[in-house]
């Protein structure tokens, strides 16, 4: 269907087209991976396991230390974000071993994924190491939407699309709310890293924190409204760029619900909390696809879309 991903299995290869599904599939299992090791990673801020294991790399000395749920998130979330790192290390040599059959920038945006995951891996370091400082675990956080952001973008990037060349003013649109919504991210990144929701309403600390927090719900909430009223009355534009700016209106609505919830609940409840955090992710993961897909949208008809992904 015009305008929509149509990619057939992956199957082994030397050709060119082989490559690009290789590195697409692979590409994209990354950008699933980093979603759920956020969330990991929430669960694990959220249940007070950001210390559970004393030293780093290793834990209490060792690969595989003896387990209870707050040693056992820390532990895992380190797993993941090591195998993340080999997975990153391979799509970097891979890319440049295949750059002949692959676009010019994915080499450079590969290389780019690779130096943020590395320097991810010292800001994890550094959050055990430096006690769990609230600006290096917020610098943790950002460095993680910005290597989710851009694994997102990459893999949208080689996706095969058909645009129709209208969305020029959806493109500025969700530009504008991707850099919002990061914003309020890192806000909220604030706010969890210095406990300010528990501070601010026991003892009347950090509350200017927690208030840009829930002030910046607004110009947030208005750019993604945006994009979607864009989307709206742009009748020509690709069925893809229609449906996912149409699927932000219920991501900011659950995201807001979501927030005023664990606000009322003054954070008792994890799951609401690493829900809120996952939503987030996921909005502005969404509004980096629909900016990268309109950005492709707007480049000449022949760089418009790359070979679709032949079956073989």
């Amino acid at each position: 269907m015009p305008g929509s991903f149509d990619v057939p299995p992956l199957t082994l290869g030397s050709d060119p087209s082989a490559r690009r599904r290789w590195i697409f599939r692979l590409v994209l299992m990354m950008t699933v991976f980093t979603l759920f090791l956020m969330a990991v990673g929430s669960a694990t801020r959220v249940m007070d396991a950001g210390l559970a294991c004393p030293d780093w790399p290793l834990c209490f000395g060792t690969l595989v230390p003896p387990m209870d749920l707050q040693i056992f998130l820390e532990w895992f979330h380190r797993l993941l974000a090591t195998s993340l790192g080999l997975m990153a290390i391979a799509l970097a040599a891979l890319s440049m071993a295949w750059r002949q059959a692959l676009p010019a920038w994915v080499p450079y945006a590969a290389a780019a994924a690779l130096g943020l995951v590395t320097l991810q891996g010292i800001l994890g370091g550094l959050t055990v190491t430096a006690l769990l400082r609230f600006d290096i675990v917020t610098a943790h956080l950002g460095t993680g939407l910005l290597f989710f952001c851009l694994l997102t973008a990459i893999t949208v990037g080689l996706a095969p699309f058909r645009g129709t060349g209208c969305a020029r003013w959806l493109r500025l649109a969700a530009a504008i709310a991707t850099l919002c919504v990061y914003g309020q991210s890192l806000l909220g990144g604030l706010v969890s890293s210095q406990w300010a929701v528990q501070q601010c309403l026991y003892g009347d600390r950090l509350c200017g924190v927690l208030s840009s927090h829930l002030m910046g719900v607004v110009p947030a909430t208005l750019s993604v409204l945006g994009v979607v009223i864009v989307a709206w009355r742009s009748p020509a534009l690709a069925p893809l760029l229609r449906h996912l700016s149409f699927s932000l209106l219920p991501l900011v609505a659950l995201q807001v619900a979501l927030g005023w919830s664990t606000l009322q609940l003054k954070l008792q409840v994890p799951a609401l909390t690493v829900a809120h955090q996952l939503i987030g992710a996921t909005l502005l993961g969404v509004l980096v696809a629909i900016a990268t897909l309109a950005w492709r949208d707007g480049l000449p008809q022949t760089l418009r879309s790359p070979a679709p992904f032949p079956e073989g």
